[in-house]
């Protein structure tokens, strides 16, 4: 009981104010053993941010190829393009020299 005693006593007098003890607890609280803590906040809020950006270049791919289908459906030169390009064809009596640029 008497080292208990000496203890308590030796804990500077600030810490033993339950107001700054409750203060302290809480901030534990929120910053780390909540469901929704600060730290996984945070990591949600990067996340959220990542994803936008990743819609944003998934919105601007659809478009490129939204384009690129409506000229291919309706443009007889942009087919031959396309078929010449991404499929290797070629008419008679032609050669075709494959050029691929080493990284």
């Amino acid at each position: 009981m008497f080292k208990l005693k000496h203890l308590i006593n030796r804990i500077p007098s600030p810490l033993k104010n339950k107001y700054l003890i409750t203060v302290i607890l809480f901030i534990i609280w929120i910053t780390a053993l909540d469901d929704y803590n600060l730290i996984n906040q945070k990591r949600i809020i990067n996340n959220i941010k990542e994803m936008q950006e990743q819609k944003k270049f998934y919105l601007t791919e659809i478009e490129k190829d939204s384009i690129e289908l409506y000229q291919l459906q309706n443009n007889p030169e942009a087919q031959e393009k396309f078929a010449r390009e991404k499929f290797l064809m070629r008419k008679k009596n032609e050669d075709i020299f494959i050029i691929r640029e080493s990284k």
